[in-house]
């Protein structure tokens, strides 16, 4: 399992480090909001432990970024704060869980075992001939591995996981080019461009809604109400 663990206090780090690790989930550790942003857009993490005060980027605003780039991975937030209004405020945010400081290591052991088996039975999103199986994150076409470069996969992700709905071109840039700064916004235009001629006998397709974004589009199914 892989554990990203957001703390930086460091003595907490060397501690939970332990426990976990005794547990089998040996974390990868880091100490504020915009290193975890950095290591969740290069790597894969079943789940993340997550301290709201953090330099740089507050928690809130990092759990917010993620949720916005269409990433689902569980996020148990830890934390010192504990009003109602603060937890509502961070599950609100996209949090799926919440142990406010202090807690008991065996607690948060079982709840983030927990958050990874709900996790693992996410539905599958389909659109098409496609679907994204949410397990794996893998896009599949047909019941096989659709053929995709990286950053056409992670347009059609963040596509498919808003069925029905248009998604903006700036949510899709920062799921797509995260924190690069050397692509115009342009630059989702483009890719989706490139995206349409894949898609092509998929029965998907994307749909430019001027002013607002892109939608995809579930053919099959259009075509089976004009059927209807």
């Amino acid at each position: 399992m892989q554990l990203l663990l957001v703390e930086d206090d460091l003595d907490l780090v060397d501690a939970l480090s332990r426990v976990l690790a005794s547990r089998g989930l040996a974390p990868v550790c880091c100490a504020d909001g915009q290193e975890a942003l950095a290591l969740v857009r290069k790597r894969s993490f079943d789940v993340i432990v997550l301290d709201l005060s953090l330099p740089g980027m507050d928690g809130l605003d990092f759990l917010q970024r993620i949720r916005d780039a269409g990433m689902r991975i569980p996020v148990l937030v830890v934390t010192a704060r504990g009003s109602i209004g603060e937890r509502v405020e961070g599950l609100t945010a996209g949090a799926d869980d919440y142990l406010t400081k202090p807690f008991d290591t065996e607690e948060l052991v079982a709840r983030i075992k927990a958050l990874v088996r709900r996790s693992q039975g996410l539905e599958e999103f389909r659109c098409g001939h496609l679907h994204l199986d949410m397990a794996s994150g893998a896009l599949m076409r047909s019941g096989r591995p659709l053929e995709i470069a990286p950053r056409e996969a992670a347009m059609l992700r963040t596509l498919i996981m808003r069925p029905g709905r248009p998604v903006s071109r700036d949510e899709l840039f920062r799921a797509v080019f995260g924190g690069e700064a050397d692509h115009q916004p342009d630059a989702v235009d483009v890719l989706a461009h490139r995206l349409r001629k894949r898609l092509a006998g998929t029965g998907t397709s994307v749909l430019t809604m001027r002013g607002v974004g892109y939608l995809l589009v579930d053919e099959l199914a259009n075509d089976a109400q004009v059927s209807a």
